[in-house]
């Protein structure tokens, strides 16, 4: 296997900035753009130059670091005060991922515990915090990998895994969740053959998945969305793992649009339907999936899909950026703490039981 890609990392000490991969030049164009300032982080998170929603949440704690930069000659008040500013602006970027709002509060709360003697102390402080966000999440997707891999151990070497939009490397601050899976499994000698769905309109499985699928030597065919059925029926997929963006209290998940009609179809052909997600993906305060909130975006991404005119100009566009999968749908989430089978709210109850006492 090839180096991972490098999604994000930090440029300098307290006063340095973030670079990032710009996605949406890939696969054509491998280029890094530099985000000095607290807007361009945010222009980077909403038009997907960075996305994913670890990945997300990496990116937007980095940026509370570029975006208190020019407050470090003020007083720590007005430091801190600065801080709640910056999370606020942030936050706006998107509303579905709950990473992203779950590494803003933590880096809120790094401000607010005091431990700084002065601005210059604190923004060394929120630096140190917003790289072991990134850290921690590296160790994340590995404990992802191994806990996927060994619930999908008795496939045979060869087996079909679908999946849908990208959960790579590209979407977290290490080897991803879905395909962490995957490449757990090519390490152990599997060798999984992965069925990459396109994923319109912005086609993150064709422009992202296959491109990381074949940079790390992992066996894949694309596929259009619409095809998905017709390869299941075929005996082809012998699972289904995916990404979340955010995840209810009862395990229902919010994913790329499109993985609605994937878990509708493979409990239609008898296939296993994974979730691979963080802990930091759950979100307790929804008792289920009918409350997280779903980005619509443009309509110009379906008719004018990367700069060619796909429909007339007048028609009326309904572009969700994402659907919920119930959790009925779903044989077990995969996170770093372990795996939930069957999941509904006590599972997941019991999953976050920690978290659940320290709030």
């Amino acid at each position: 296997m090839t180096q991972r890609v490098t999604t994000l990392r930090w440029q300098g000490d307290f006063d340095g900035h973030l670079v990032l991969l710009d996605q949406t030049l890939l696969p054509g164009e491998l280029r890094e753009i530099e985000c000095r300032t607290v807007e361009q982080v945010w222009q980077a998170i909403r038009r997907l130059s960075v996305r994913g929603a670890p990945a997300i949440g990496c990116a937007a704690a980095y940026g509370v670091c570029i975006g208190v930069q020019a407050a470090v000659e003020s007083d720590i008040e007005e430091m801190r005060h600065r801080i709640v500013e910056v999370c606020e602006y942030l936050a706006t970027s998107r509303p579905t991922a709950i990473n992203l709002f779950w590494a803003l509060e933590r880096m809120g709360a790094t401000a607010q515990r005091g431990e700084a003697s002065d601005p210059r102390n604190l923004a060394d402080i929120l630096l140190a915090e917003a790289r072991a966000i990134h850290d921690e999440d590296r160790e994340t997707c590995d404990a992802i990998g191994r806990h996927g891999a060994d619930l999908l151990a008795d496939l045979p070497s060869g087996s079909g895994i679908l999946t849908h939009c990208n959960a790579g490397a590209l979407a977290t601050g290490g080897d991803g969740t879905a395909l962490s899976v995957v490449f757990e499994l090519a390490r152990r000698g599997k060798r999984p053959h992965v069925w990459v769905d396109e994923t319109r309109p912005l086609l993150q499985g064709a422009r992202l998945t296959a491109w990381e699928l074949i940079e790390r030597d992992v066996d894949c065919t694309l596929i259009c969305d619409n095809m998905a059925g017709a390869v299941m029926r075929k005996g082809k997929v012998q699972a289904v793992v995916t990404g979340a963006d955010r995840i209810a209290a009862n395990g229902d998940a919010a994913n790329k649009i499109g993985t609605y009609g994937v878990a509708v179809l493979a409990q239609a052909h008898g296939i296993p339907f994974y979730i691979a997600a963080p802990a930091s993906t759950f979100d307790l305060a929804l008792a289920t999936g009918d409350e997280i909130p779903i980005e619509e975006r443009s309509a110009e991404e379906v008719t004018r899909g990367f700069g060619m005119a796909t429909s007339p100009a007048e028609v009326k566009v309904f572009n969700p950026a994402f659907d919920v999968t119930p959790a009925k749908l779903i044989a077990g989430l995969i996170t770093d703490r372990g795996i939930v089978t069957r999941p509904d709210t006590a599972g997941v109850a019991t999953l976050l039981r920690d978290d659940i006492g320290s709030d």
